[in-house]
């Protein structure tokens, strides 16, 4: 008799099932998916995933299994390199002031057609590989978001950056009514201004906190080109994987200009009411899911001050 009756009633004998890793992998996402289920979770999308062709397919891939799997996923994007890219083939200089674009009229209108005509277009595409799932959209949509000029003090003046917008109000309806029907929004971060009528550009970060506040996401999640916050960089590339706000506050006057606006904006996010906030490394393929299911997790996690016992002890472990 040959071995096919191995692992059969009575064969003494259990067949190895080579699929059994993928099984413990989802009974370990269980606890995740109870927690999460039908919870809002905004992303931003940025940095490397945005050019890379693989990781893009990846975070596509991340989004729609988030909303599969029961959660309301909003992606909030900017688009920093294509900005640039096109603006050098228009002949416009890019000058940034206070970590922020110096955003003139003719500026903007290549800001707005290449977030709202290329980035958004491109990622509402590969989400819809899958389904007829995305919907894209601007902070002008609905006044979803509104801002006003924005102008920041550079050594005690303050400087005309141009069309740089600070947000004033969020308006949820739009995105809380495509959510109800299993959609996910893209949003881009560009605002129209209550005062001028005028369209600002929106740093992507600080979009997405705002947003999160306002929708009473559970999570914030930022996509990033590092590991997550470093504890005495560039000392040391050891990654801070959990820290309360009163905790970020303290970093913050520390840390480097390109990682102020990502940290504030989880500081905003959990001072708001958003559960958690985190930073993780965007480079790594499927790294949402990385952190969301797993009980390891990546990155860094930012939670308020007084945590109940039944939060996670420590980096997406698992429930105390």
């Amino acid at each position: 008799m040959s071995d096919d009756k191995a692992g059969q009633p009575g064969s003494g004998t259990a067949r190895k099932h080579t699929a059994l890793p993928k099984a413990q992998i989802l009974i370990e996402a269980l606890p995740w998916l109870t927690r999460h289920n039908g919870k809002v979770v905004v992303i931003k999308f940025g940095g490397n995933a945005m050019i890379d062709e693989d990781l893009k397919a990846a975070f596509a891939q991340d989004v729609v299994f988030l909303r599969q799997a029961g959660l309301k996923p909003v992606v909030v994007h900017g688009g920093g390199p294509q900005i640039n890219a096109q603006l050098d083939k228009q002949g416009l200089v890019s000058e940034f002031k206070a970590g922020l674009r110096v955003t003139t009229p003719e500026a903007m209108d290549v800001v707005r057609m290449v977030l709202a005509g290329q980035v958004q277009r491109e990622l509402v595409g590969l989400l819809n590989q899958h389904g007829p799932l995305a919907v894209g959209m601007t902070g002008e949509d609905a006044h979803t978001i509104t801002a006003t000029r924005h102008t920041p003090e550079i050594d005690g003046e303050f400087v005309d950056i141009g069309r740089v917008g600070e947000i004033t109000a969020i308006d949820t309806g739009a995105i809380e009514a495509l959510l109800a029907d299993g959609r996910i929004p893209v949003i881009s971060s560009i605002a129209r201004s209550a005062d001028d009528h005028h369209v600002y550009n929106v740093n992507a970060d600080t979009a997405a906190a705002a947003l999160a506040a306002a929708l009473g996401a559970e999570t914030l999640m930022v996509l990033t080109d590092v590991e997550g916050l470093y504890a005495d960089w560039p000392s040391s590339d050891e990654v801070i994987s959990r820290l309360t706000v009163s905790e970020l506050e303290k970093l913050l006057p520390e840390l480097s200009s390109g990682m102020v606006p990502k940290m504030e904006g989880c500081l905003h996010a959990v001072r708001g009411g958003v559960s958690t906030a985190r930073v993780i490394d965007g480079r790594v393929p499927h790294s949402i899911l990385l952190e969301i299911f797993t009980d390891e997790g990546i990155g860094t996690m930012v939670v308020p001050d007084a945590q109940p016992d039944t939060q996670p002890n420590a980096q997406g472990g698992e429930p105390a």
